[in-house]
């Protein structure tokens, strides 16, 4: 005989049900106007970010020379005028080299273009020179079809540059208030809130802190193991610049995505216009393995190690991130699920039950 259901749980469970659901809608509308209000102050919001970020790279030389005496004004100056020194000399060690050989390398892009045509003109192809130059016209001729959307594509990359330039000078002041005021900043954040919050809020931030500290220093190593990997590849198959290549690639790993792409593809093509086709593909090669063991081995292992997240959470993470919002998402996605993690960790501290002590006379409870 099969049991009949029981009408009082029944309604007890829809009503838990009901009630349940309600309560995450709620929570959902909160966060969604979380977003939104952060969307709408995302010209303060991102240059923050990007100081906060700047200042976990920053702050050990500045602690290290607050413990020597050295007044917090003092010590954030001298640290922001070496960054800015560091900086200045990172973008030297690539543009002069480049520079120097800008001669070379445009004579090798002359000559590729003249093999590549060359090559197209045998077999298996055997594509005549008609055909060719009827295709560089037609070619020629879109372009001048769409000229207006040139301009307007350089009107908004020049209005993204000139951004970009606004964002980082945000960025550099507010990393310097950072490294003077910042240990500050929490004991007069305490006074301000009331309650448990002078508390909590304090206790939180301080180990979000501690997490965006790991994840800037993984990224840093997961960056110097692509740089050291691809710049010796390079450096086997005599491909020039391998010192302003492995910098770039160094930068670029902070970039997630597209700063591997982009780095990628300068290598390539310097290999293609000086050493030619063979030496070219098997640059990419050696840049598609590496990236390949970053993405799935050494920046997982790494952050996951870092942060306290599973590889698996960090390979979401970047995912639903570069999905939902772009190249920013794939950038923000692992710290901020990482802060997530720390708010809900110290969240089950806190609603947890205090453990039992264990019996020790043998009774029982």
């Amino acid at each position: 005989m099969s049991a009949t259901l029981n009408a009082g749980k029944t309604r007890a469970a829809l009503r838990t049900s009901a009630r349940i659901s309600g309560e995450l809608l709620l929570v959902l509308v909160a966060v969604a106007v979380v977003l939104w209000v952060l969307g709408r102050m995302w010209p303060i919001v991102w240059p923050l970010i990007v100081g906060l970020l700047l200042t976990t790279l920053t702050w050990p030389p500045t602690r290290f020379l607050r413990r020597r005496g050295l007044a917090p004004a003092l010590a954030a100056s001298l640290v922001t005028v070496l960054f800015l020194l560091v900086a200045t000399g990172t973008v030297a060690l690539i543009a002069v080299p480049v520079t120097s050989q800008s001669g070379q390398l445009a004579d090798g892009v002359v000559e590729g273009i003249q093999r590549l045509r060359e090559w197209a003109a045998g077999p298996p192809l055997n594509i005549g020179e008609e055909r060719i130059a009827g295709a560089f016209d037609t070619a020629t001729a879109r372009v001048q079809d769409s000229a207006g959307t040139i301009v307007s594509t350089v009107a908004t990359g020049v209005s993204t540059v000139f951004n970009g330039v606004v964002t980082a000078v945000l960025a550099l002041f507010l990393m310097f208030f950072f490294l003077k005021d910042g240990p500050r900043f929490l004991p007069w954040l305490g006074r301000q809130l009331p309650g448990r919050l002078a508390t909590d809020v304090p206790v939180v931030a301080t180990r979000c802190w501690n997490t965006l500290e790991s994840f800037v220093r993984s990224q840093a190593l997961v960056g110097l193991i692509d740089a050291v990997l691809i710049g010796l590849g390079l450096w086997i198959l005599g491909v020039p610049l391998v010192l302003p290549l492995a910098v770039l690639t160094f930068v670029s790993a902070f970039v997630p995505i597209v700063g591997a792409l982009f780095a990628g593809l300068v290598a390539v093509l310097i290999a293609l216009v000086s050493n030619g086709l063979v030496d070219a593909l098997i640059v990419l090669a050696v840049i598609v393995g590496v990236q390949q063991l970053e993405g799935n081995v050494f920046q997982p292992m790494i952050q996951s190690r870092g942060l306290g997240l599973h590889a698996a959470v960090v390979l979401l993470a970047v995912t639903l991130g570069g999905s939902l919002v772009g190249i920013v998402g794939s950038l923000l996605a692992v710290p901020v699920a990482a802060l997530i993690a720390v708010v809900w960790n110290y969240l089950r501290e806190q609603l947890s039950d205090p453990p039992r002590e264990p019996l020790t006379d043998g009774s029982h409870p």
